[in-house]
């Protein structure tokens, strides 16, 4: 019988941070920010098209995660994935063009937003469709059990994914076969422009496997210490043999759903609120400066840096071509001679 879930909201204290965990977690989570920053001014410049969901907000929960995992895990997603792209070392300026619909791009300027993907980083997307990609890394997870490779595969989903049938479909096959799949659950608080509480009978999202006998906890999603520390013992749990985990990162974006929502079901006191107490970067940086580890100058300077990477970024992909028309002919089809 699984442990009754439990909620885990503890930090690393300033005493014992290291500088290099803490200001390459600083790094991390101000690209994502900057870069989501200005792919916003494209797609009001009318650079980027179509679909576009920013990751502002969130930056702690991807970060402090990925710190977690070693050589040949991987990495699946929902839609709001730019985050992820980066935090899994992917090009920025690869990341851009794809955004921007050019040749130069992760997909060659096809998928843009949410259909891009990195083998090479083991980042398998990026996926449009409410909660498909939770069955698609649970596959990958039974692929890992199945080869003995010892790799762990994070599914993230957020909080309107996690009332999808597919994702408990997922969640007993993943228990019956003990496989080795972090489940994160990303809550935001607003699926679209529905609160959880309008939406979900059972709010405490990280209970949600409990029929399934599935360990699950709910963690300060703001606080990339936090999500590091629960993230280790999970992902070292699903490695062990003993099973899934479920995560709730219990986070908030700033943003619309998309650049096309004007988010007018929240007040602006409430976003507010958050940006000014609980915002991820402001946070570590308060945490990181008490601790003594870097002074305001040095923070400064590496805001600069990353600036400027995320404008390199930018340039390289308005400079970039737009696809061949025959692209559309490629990847489509993949023909081989039968045995």
């Amino acid at each position: 019988m699984a442990k009754a879930p439990s909620k885990n909201t503890g930090s690393k204290s300033s005493s014992s941070m290291k500088r290099e965990d803490a200001l390459k977690h600083y790094r991390d989570m101000l690209l994502i920010r900057r870069f989501e920053e200005r792919a916003g001014q494209l797609y009001g410049m009318g650079k980027i098209a179509g679909f576009c969901h920013l990751y502002i907000g969130q930056e702690a929960v991807v970060t402090g995660v990925q710190a977690c995992l070693k050589e040949g895990d991987q990495i699946v997603t929902g839609y709001r994935d730019h985050g992820h792209m980066l935090a899994c070392d992917m090009d920025p300026k690869g990341v851009m063009a794809e955004l921007t619909g050019r040749a130069d791009g992760y997909s060659k300027g096809k998928g843009g937003s949410m259909h891009m993907f990195s083998k090479e980083k083991n980042f398998y997307g990026g996926h449009g469709i409410v909660g498909a990609q939770v069955p698609i890394g649970t596959g990958m997870a039974f692929s890992n059990k199945y080869r003995e490779n010892d790799n762990v595969c994070v599914t993230y989903f957020g909080d309107g994914a996690a009332n999808q049938g597919q994702v408990y479909e997922s969640f007993n096959m993943a228990s019956l076969w003990d496989l080795p799949v972090v489940y994160i659950i990303e809550n935001n608080q607003y699926a679209m422009g529905t609160s959880v509480a309008r939406a979900s009978a059972e709010t405490e999202l990280f209970k949600r496997g409990i029929s399934f006998e599935i360990e699950g906890e709910e963690v300060d999603g703001m606080d990339v210490y936090a999500v590091k520390k629960a993230a280790e013992k999970a992902i070292k749990y699903a490695r062990s043999g003993k099973g899934p985990y479920i995560l709730e990162m219990k986070t908030y974006r700033y943003r619309g759903h998309s650049m096309s929502d004007p988010a007018k079901y929240r007040k602006r006191e409430e976003v507010d609120d958050i940006r000014t107490h609980h915002d991820p970067i402001d946070t570590l940086k308060a945490k990181i400066m008490e601790a003594e580890i870097a002074d305001e100058d040095e923070l400064k300077k590496i805001d600069k840096e990353i600036k400027e990477l995320v404008k390199e970024a930018a340039d390289f992909s308005l400079d970039s071509p737009e696809p061949d028309p025959s692209e559309l002919w490629t990847d489509v089809l993949r023909e081989v001679e039968s045995a």
